[in-house]
């Protein structure tokens, strides 16, 4: 793609609409402000989940509200983080008899604006808690003052707290397990060519013959620096070794998610998931559950992710539990 053809302050509103309307059973749209909420939930569920963040990596959020997974998402123009109103209104919506819970990617606006939206929600007697998400390791320095960014690893949170809140779980204990998980998942990704800019065109930056950018970030992000092609195997090997030395020790059992940055095709993405699977079995890393696919890319860019979360057995029946959202690839509810 060479620009996004829509005027930048139609993109988002536009695409929603047309989410909306591809999934009228699943999801409503609200325009004033902007958020998307989901028409049915689990008749146990007590806790609303709410996430939300930039647009530009769909289908992540507004493609996992449903049953099994958000109750609400808010949507910010491309790579930016949504206004605190937009959040707040989504939460009311969201919010069950123990509150709602926030889902939040370690980015400096999301963390503010959804931390603005809470203050409101707690004045208006709304419990509200929150779970911090940053997996990405490749941000994992005492150099980067914001600390690790917030990733494909979400997806992974998303889902797990969603089935964990059809069980009726409250509040707090809701907060602890979405603590839990985001501490065990890490990841890093990897990019053979830049995004488009969105609306001017053109490549946001340039890569020279022969180099990767190790350690991109989705929303464009460069890498502290590019890297040599080395080649598929030892680039997926080297990926491995250091998602796998970042988890918690003794990791035995895994979930895998390895996902497109946007213009990754799927011919690609499971020879990724071959090489992975052959490398854990070497290491002897059980693999528990696996994701493939396009779910938080950045806009067209080239290349990939690999996240991993190290499993504890209550955790793999939350994430082969029913699921019913645009986006996410789960059996439905039994009818």
């Amino acid at each position: 793609m060479n620009r996004l053809f829509l005027p930048e302050h139609a993109a988002v509103e536009q695409s929603l609409r047309g989410l909306a309307l591809a999934h009228p059973h699943l999801i409503r749209l609200h325009e004033q402000p902007l958020y998307i909420t989901a028409r049915h939930r689990h008749p146990g569920r007590r806790v609303g989940l709410v996430s939300g963040g930039g647009s530009g990596h769909e289908p992540l959020h507004c493609g996992f509200v449903g049953q099994g997974m958000l109750d609400a998402a808010v949507p910010g123009r491309v790579f930016a983080s949504p206004h605190n109103r937009q959040i707040y209104e989504a939460s009311r919506a969201a919010a069950g008899p123990d509150g709602v819970l926030h889902i939040v990617k370690n980015y400096t606006g999301d963390r503010i604006n959804f931390g603005i939206a809470a203050e409101r929600l707690r004045a208006d007697g709304i419990a509200v808690r929150r779970v911090l998400v940053d997996d990405d390791i490749a941000t994992d320095s005492a150099e980067t003052a914001t600390g690790r960014r917030g990733t494909a690893a979400t997806v992974t949170v998303e889902k797990l707290l969603g089935a964990a809140a059809d069980q009726g779980t409250r509040l707090d204990d809701l907060a602890a397990l979405g603590a839990h998980i985001a501490s065990a998942s890490r990841s890093i990704a990897v990019a053979a060519r830049a995004q488009t800019a969105p609306f001017r065109g053109g490549e946001a930056f340039q890569l020279t013959d022969g180099t990767l950018e190790y350690g991109v970030g989705i929303h464009g992000e460069r890498a502290a620096s590019a890297q040599a092609d080395t080649g598929f195997e030892p680039l997926v090997d080297r990926m491995i070794q250091q998602v796998l030395a970042a988890l918690p020790p003794d990791t035995a059992r895994v979930l895998v998610l390895v996902g497109g940055l946007g213009a990754t095709t799927l011919l690609e993405l499971y020879a990724v998931y071959t090489q992975v699977c052959a490398r854990l079995a070497e290491d002897g890393v059980d693999v528990a559950g696996r994701l493939v696919g396009t779910f938080v890319p950045a806009l067209d860019m080239s290349g990939f992710s690999l996240s991993l979360t190290a499993m504890h057995d209550t955790w793999i029946d939350l994430w082969n539990s029913p699921t019913r959202t645009p986006a996410f690839p789960v059996t439905e509810f039994p009818r």
